[in-house]
């Protein structure tokens, strides 16, 4: 609907954007680079954040970025997995059906990894997102499944991804075995006033945007509401474009931001 009013060839503020077309905030650039190497040197890495600062997208934009020859990323997302199903789901996106019992899955998974490892040249990369949501079990799995070959070296590149309490529960004494094994944390910031008009002005310039639509005042009241979270930005940025197109506005000023936070946000 507002793609048209505003002369759009895509939708912006959307999550189904290109990866290569995402903004790229120093934040960002340095976590992503970081995350390559953890890739490159089968590290075992933590990535945290608040709700809604780009968690899933950083690792969309991660993964599109290796080279695929090189690595295979292997994804799991469920906040009730468990070990049996942890192995099962990654056995299963290797092309191999997972053997009933966990010891012989998990033995099963270690055989396959050699043969990438060792016939193909492919790296392995785990992400386990939501993994905030994962409970002291699968925790503990985890650092079973990086003892390899008498712990000499890891079997892959291991990424954990949740909200900041999963940091605060692996700070915790009883998790001081899993987090001594940890080589890497990463932590997604919420985004300042410059950030936030940064990344307005990408997914608009991605839309095709031939000129300005957001109002300076109105990208302050935008950062004000949103805390410089991505996800909210893109849903009142969305609302606003929304409003304004229903009601014939070119530019999108702070009164009308306040209007759709107070009418449709609230």
């Amino acid at each position: 609907m507002f793609e048209t009013f505003y002369e759009f060839e895509h939708t912006p503020f959307s999550r189904d954007i290109p990866t290569n077309q995402l903004y790229m905030s120093p934040g960002l650039e340095d976590i992503l680079g970081r995350l390559k190497y953890a890739a490159e040197r089968q590290w075992f890495a933590v990535v945290t954040g608040d709700c809604g600062t780009g968690k899933t997208t950083t690792i969309r934009r991660f993964s599109d970025a290796l080279e695929h020859s090189k690595f295979k990323i292997l994804y799991l997302s469920d906040s009730k997995l468990t070990p049996r199903h942890f192995y099962k789901g990654m056995l299963e996106q290797l092309g191999c059906e997972a053997k009933f019992y966990r010891g012989d899955a998990k033995r099963q998974l270690h055989r396959e990894i050699e043969l990438m490892r060792g016939i193909h040249d492919v790296r392995p990369v785990v992400v386990v997102d939501e993994s905030h949501l994962l409970d002291r079990e699968m925790l503990e799995e985890v650092r079973f499944l990086l003892n390899f070959k008498m712990d000499a070296q890891s079997p892959m590149a291991l990424i954990l991804v949740g909200q900041n309490e999963l940091w605060e529960r692996l700070n915790l004494q009883a998790y001081a075995a899993i987090r001594q094994r940890i080589d890497l944390q990463c932590k997604l910031h919420h985004y300042d006033r410059a950030d936030v008009g940064q990344y307005m002005e990408r997914h608009l310039t991605y839309a095709g945007a031939k000129r300005s639509i957001f109002s300076e005042k109105a990208v302050d009241e935008i950062h004000r509401f949103s805390g410089g979270a991505p996800r909210l930005v893109n849903k009142l940025c969305t609302h606003c474009l929304m409003y304004g197109a229903q009601n014939r506005q070119q530019i999108i000023d702070d009164h009308m931001v306040e209007r759709v936070i107070q009418g449709e946000l609230s």
